[in-house]
């Protein structure tokens, strides 16, 4: 795989083609500056301890060292996309900013001391210091330490940055695979139910034209709606609803004196909204495993109400008996993948007998958004 090299808006350098998070950099610098806010306070307190130590020494020697180090750290910062790619190897993210101690060392020294140097022999006074060869010693020790504190620190902010990263791009990525599945679930559907309307109609058009005429009219305002809801996986439940109508009107045509619907819905959940077409294929079970094969007329009653904080709908009918390979059918598992890839788990399909018949119950979550 190719490793991408961007400079981002922000100026952050990264090999693997997206930035790391600004705000990452915002927690980093709040943390150095409130770091050195303390150093510089603790070190004024110990300071006016001694009557003979004036305020601003101490804001002096601190800050010369704030001043310096915040240009090396400037400087580290700006370069850390280029060790981005290290970051799942940490001894070599470390290894790679840790080889320029030695240098870092050497003119923080330098340059810490010729400044308070300068500014002592700027008010006329000596800034007196041990000899050499200690401040050497003493201040580089220091610096190693400072170096591998501030260094873990920038190693956790950047790992965490980058976790944030690749867990947008997984979140993406699984956003772009559930909108692929719904498009070949929900494209399942439609030449499906087509083909039995359309089968009705063709039953009808030889022994009543006028019935066939009505269900012609019927099929084109069902399929209206479908071509709307290609458009969108959501759809309101009054517009599921009003599809379910047509395709019951549609399929009772055909079975005139067989079945009889029963409606009964909570008008104030109409503008729910729910998966565009997810009730036609349950209403088709029913007249396909209920009504088709029964010898007596059969009840169908669709109930739609508020469960607790979900939406209930049950489609239920009377006169047949649930088969253990109908509970587990392509319809159902169809209607139970949507629910899952849109809701997760908190929605659900449930498939039973119930009295003299079977009822499917949906419950999805009236707060329910894409997983």
């Amino acid at each position: 795989m190719n490793v991408l090299s961007r400079q981002s808006p922000a100026g952050i350098h990264t090999d693997y083609g997206v930035a790391l998070p600004p705000k990452t950099l915002s927690t980093f610098w709040a943390l150095w500056a409130v770091f050195w806010l303390l150093m510089i306070s603790v070190a004024i307190e110990d300071a006016l301890r001694n009557p003979l130590t004036r305020w601003w020494e101490p804001v002096l020697w601190e800050g010369s060292s704030t001043l310096v180090l915040t240009v090396w750290m400037l400087l580290a910062v700006r370069v850390r996309g280029r060790y981005a790619p290290y970051l799942e190897r940490p001894l070599v993210w470390f290894g790679g900013y840790l080889r320029w101690l030695p240098l870092v060392a050497v003119t923080f020294i330098a340059a810490v001391y010729a400044i308070r140097i300068g500014v002592y022999a700027a008010i006329g006074r000596t800034y007196e210091h041990s000899s050499w060869s200690f401040v050497f010693v003493y201040e580089s020790a220091k610096l190693t330490i400072f170096t591998g504190l501030w260094l873990g620190v920038l190693f956790g902010i950047d790992s965490y940055g980058q976790w944030q990263v690749q867990r947008h791009r997984l979140l993406q990525t699984q956003k772009a695979l559930a909108e692929a599945q719904l498009a070949q679930l929900q494209g399942q559907l439609r030449p499906h139910f087509l083909f039995n309307a359309l089968n009705t109609v063709s039953a009808l058009m030889h022994t009543d034209v006028a019935r066939a005429d009505r269900l012609v009219t019927a099929l084109g305002d069902l399929l209206r709606i479908s071509l709307r809801s290609a458009e969108s996986e959501m759809t309101t439940l009054a517009e599921e609803l009003r599809t379910l109508e047509l395709y019951a009107d549609i399929m009772r045509e055909r079975f005139r004196d067989r079945v009889t619907l029963n409606w009964q819905t909570d008008r104030t959940l109409l503008d729910t909204p729910v998966p565009a077409l997810l009730l036609q294929p349950l209403l088709e079970n029913v007249f396909k495993h209920g009504v088709e094969p029964a010898v007596t007329p059969v009840r169908i009653h669709i109930r739609v109400q508020r469960e607790k904080s979900s939406l209930e709908i049950c489609i239920s009918n009377s006169g047949s008996k649930l088969a253990q390979e109908r509970g587990n059918g392509v319809g159902f598992r169809n209607c139970r993948e949507r629910l899952s890839i849109i809701y997760g788990n908190a929605a659900s399909l449930l498939v039973r007998n119930e009295g003299d018949g079977v009822a499917a119950r949906v419950l999805i979550p009236l707060t329910g958004t894409l997983q």
